[in-house]
């Protein structure tokens, strides 16, 4: 028999080594393992509150509450999205990937982060910003099309609000003040 276990923050290739590390250390038998969400083998050896606090240590946290685990299965969707750079039409697609009605999702997420859906995700498309104008490798048309934005002129305001400050004074900084995709809310 299986179980699922679904992950927070798990959000990068590298958030998945490194509780795929923690899985096997701890003898757990992984059947696969995804963003967020892990399927393991049910054995009488499996420590589920060991590997509860070590997840936290890690900065993980194991979700035991269904409304939970579908908020961390949007926000993984929509960082994959972006990071594919597949943004048209994500939130409707989002409803229709996980087989509920847009309202039921956004409810959801609003009620569990505090924070409505479109913003969440207007803040993921800001820090992509910020990641291509600190990587220097497109200029601020190139960024807003890569994002989806209609024109730069868009992207420009949406990141003052969100940053208080231009995509230029943003660019000049020596220290760019960047989130962890965890930390977006």
């Amino acid at each position: 028999m299986n179980s699922v276990l679904y992950i927070k923050n798990m959000v990068c290739s590298r958030c998945k080594k490194t509780v795929l590390a923690l899985l096997v250390q701890e003898g757990f038998e992984v059947e696969s393992i995804q963003l967020g969400k892990i399927v393991v083998k049910e054995t009488q050896n499996n420590d589920y509150v060991k590997l509860e606090r070590q997840l936290n240590d890690l900065g993980f946290e194991l979700i035991k509450d269904s409304s939970k685990a579908l908020v961390e299965k949007i926000k993984i969707a929509l960082i994959q999205q972006i990071d594919k750079g597949d943004t048209e039409g994500i939130l409707s697609k989002l409803a229709d990937d996980l087989g509920k009605n847009y309202s039921f999702l956004s409810k959801t997420f609003s009620k569990s982060e505090g924070i409505t859906l479109e913003k969440y995700f207007i803040n993921l498309k800001i820090e992509k910003a910020k990641e291509h104008i600190q990587l220097n490798q497109c200029n601020f048309s190139e960024i807003a099309y890569s994002l989806n934005y209609k024109n730069s002129s868009h992207l420009a305001k949406q990141f003052k609000q969100v940053t208080g400050m231009t995509m230029s004074d943003y660019k000049n900084l020596h220290n760019h003040n960047r989130k962890g995709l965890d930390k977006i809310v």
